[in-house]
């Protein structure tokens, strides 16, 4: 079963993404802001990080930084509404999907499958 560490500091989507990727099947611990993650990616394994890119303390593409340093080839997937001028500043970030809102909950479990399924016949996971 994958674990999924997601940051989103949207009360009702985190809820919303929780119910429907555990449905789905993952196992997902959530936390409302980048600076909650790290102590769990520290003390915790995670297959992949779902992560808003704008939130308070610290954003989606600092703790995707953070977490590359803290489990080198933690998989790394953005959600936010504002990928493009997030992205487009010039910040160095780790190879990551990026899937902007709004978005179906079907294309975001296609894309999770879709990043794991290609390790998977690449023997790497």
């Amino acid at each position: 079963m994958l674990r999924i560490l997601l940051a989103e500091d949207d009360d009702s989507m985190r809820v919303y993404l929780v119910r429907a990727l555990e449905r789905v099947g993952y196992h997902v611990v959530a936390v409302d802001r980048g600076t909650e993650a790290i102590p769990l990616l520290e003390s915790e394994p995670f297959d992949l990080l779902l992560t808003d890119i704008v939130m308070p303390e610290m954003d989606g593409i600092e703790l995707a930084q953070k977490a590359a340093e803290i489990v080198p080839g933690i998989r790394v997937m953005f959600i936010t509404g504002f990928a493009a001028v997030a992205l487009r500043a010039g910040r160095k970030t780790p190879d990551a999907k990026v899937l902007s809102k709004p978005f179906h909950l079907r294309d975001l479990v296609a894309e999770v499958e879709r990043m794991f399924m290609s390790e998977d016949q690449h023997g790497r996971l």
